[in-house]
């Protein structure tokens, strides 16, 4: 016979048993909530990490037309002075200067990467300007593994030169260099080119100055930073940006 006891726990177990399931069933089902809630965060991260690769590609593959009309002046200026061993040194330099322009993708490469390829535009310039072009770069050998974005270097000095050396009379003067302060990587770029006020000359920057600012944005968001000077003296621009290593070059370079 059941006693009394053994009918209490029955009646409890029959009133709690739903209650137990209920709260189960509410448990799994915020559970489920919380995943999907982290897999439509995943995808929104992931969303926004392809849009910004391709907003940072487009950028990075934008291309000056006003450079490309310079050079092949240069290269049909000394064609028709029949100057060939100049000419060929204009047609390596320019097709070095387009090899890497389209084959770059990374949004960070070597300084020493960065470098090499701005040598290339400097290389066409020296043909153009002569001997009234002086440039000075600096840059110490322990920071050549830096990492940087790719054409930064490069458009700061397109700049110097098509909005203030080309207008300079006399000696033209181009100064580049880079600086370690504070895990913060410095780069200065100053010509003897005169293009106004600080806001003309950022207005005048164009797309150069802004495409640099965009893509420092997208990369190091607040912690990169663009100032521009100029004045009858000369034009400066400075960038800074946080200091980032490729580990595999690190490991490699010679102490």
């Amino acid at each position: 016979m059941l006693s009394y006891e053994g009918f209490t726990l029955i009646i409890m177990l029959f009133i709690l048993a739903p209650i137990m399931g209920a709260i189960a069933l509410l448990f799994l089902f915020i559970f489920e909530k919380r995943i999907d809630l982290l897999e439509n965060k995943n995808k929104e991260i992931q969303l926004e990490q392809a849009l910004q690769e391709a907003q940072y590609n487009k950028l990075n593959q934008q291309i000056q037309p006003h450079f490309l009309f310079n050079t092949l002046n240069v290269i049909l200026g000394l064609a028709r002075l029949d100057r060939k061993a100049e000419l060929i040194r204009a047609l390596e330099a320019f097709s070095q200067f387009l090899k890497f322009k389209y084959k770059a993708s990374e949004p960070l490469i070597p300084l020493a990467q960065e470098i090499q390829y701005t040598q290339h535009y400097l290389d066409i310039q020296s043909l153009r300007f002569g001997d009234r072009l002086k440039i000075d770069m600096s840059c110490p050998d322990h920071l050549t593994i830096a990492l940087v974005p790719p054409f930064i270097l490069q458009t700061l000095v397109e700049n110097s030169f098509k909005h203030g050396l080309e207008k300079k009379v006399g000696e033209a003067l181009l100064q580049i260099q880079f600086h370690l302060e504070a895990e913060t990587m410095h780069l200065l770029v100053k010509d003897n080119g005169y293009i106004g006020n600080a806001t003309s000359a950022a207005e005048e920057g164009g797309h150069g100055l802004d495409n640099i600012q965009k893509r420092l944005h997208l990369y190091f968001s607040t912690r990169a930073r663009l100032m521009i000077d100029s004045d009858e003296r000369g034009t400066k621009v400075e960038v800074s940006w946080p200091l980032v290593f490729d580990t595999k070059l690190e490991e490699a370079a010679p102490e």
